[in-house]
């Protein structure tokens, strides 16, 4: 079911689930919405790795799928536990440029009845900057970034609302399998993932002057808990300096993979593509001239729950 059918049914009150199937990391949101807010009841994450093995042939390999049916089968048993009365499922960058995409589809139908929709590029975007505009609000200009494992949304908004808006397939499961990079990291690699980002996002930079970027949980979370050695607090946003980050993006480039292993504060699936998200990030504060970071707790799956009427 589209997040827009949702408008059209009367969910206020009922416990919805809602699961994002990205490349790397599967997300659910097991909530409540009522006139006085979202309760959450559950969020969590699994890094399934949708996109290894296959993402820049567009296919989703055996194994993938294998590993995506676990985790949706355990999704779906932890929502019904809870009692969810209805369960949506969005596909994204993975899953939509997959050709053989059909076979993860058929299967969630078959054996689990869960209709998994396929969501554009666009439509992705749309839901991100929701659910960050659930608890943020746009006093001036800032930039969104969602770094995924497929793709990577920008979203330039401000108090009138989206101002510019893009989904490009620059995912750091697509980098990271498209080259071949030393451990750690040189400074010839670094170049590389920059070359390979500006000639992807073409001239859409052009023109903007933003000294406020969003990051959009994910990654960001991780950096935030490489940077303080806390974990994230739970649904708050939270301010960093970019200066402030930037050493610790420079950290996370300069680490070798078995320090990165041993590191409990990175999840499993971003311990090998960590310095990629944060030449990602250090590329888009240089070029912008970023002054201050928000990190949003929230991304496409609140972005979904806000659509509820």
């Amino acid at each position: 079911m589209d997040a827009t059918s949702l408008k059209k049914l009367n969910l206020k009150n009922k416990r919805v689930a809602i699961i994002d199937l990205g490349t790397n990391t599967f997300n659910l949101l097991v909530a409540i919405k009522s006139d006085s807010g979202i309760q959450r009841l559950l969020s969590t994450k699994e890094g399934v790795g949708l996109g290894l093995g296959g993402i820049n042939e567009n296919k989703l390999s055996a194994d993938a799928i294998e590993r995506a049916m676990q985790t949706l089968t355990k999704f779906c048993e932890m929502s019904r536990k809870l009692n969810a009365e209805i369960i949506v499922a969005f596909g994204t960058s993975a899953v939509r440029n997959a050709v053989n995409s059909n076979q993860l589809l058929e299967l969630a139908e078959k054996n689990l009845a869960l209709k998994i929709q396929v969501i554009s590029g666009k439509r992705e975007a749309e839901l991100i900057y929701k659910g960050v505009c659930s608890g943020y609000v746009f006093s001036e200009q800032g930039l969104i970034m969602d770094i995924g494992g497929g793709s990577t949304e920008f979203i330039l908004a401000g108090p009138n609302g989206v101002e510019k808006a893009e989904s490009f397939e620059i995912g750091v499961s697509r980098i990271y399998q498209l080259f071949k990079f030393s451990d750690p990291m040189t400074t010839k690699d670094c170049q590389t993932v920059i070359e390979y980002l500006e000639k992807a996002t073409g001239d859409f930079f052009e023109g903007i002057k933003c000294a406020k970027l969003i990051g959009s949980s994910g990654s960001f979370e991780t950096f935030y808990k490489l940077s303080h050695d806390i974990d994230l607090p739970d649904d708050q946003y939270v301010n960093m300096n970019s200066a402030f980050l930037l050493k610790g993006l420079d950290r996370i480039i300069a680490s070798t993979q078995k320090e990165r292993d041993e590191n409990p504060y990175i999840i499993p699936i971003r311990k090998k593509m960590a310095p990629l998200a944060a030449i990602k990030t250090k590329w888009i504060i240089d070029k912008l001239k970023i002054k201050e970071l928000v990190i949003s707790p929230y991304a496409l799956k609140e972005g979904v729950m806000s659509e509820i009427n």
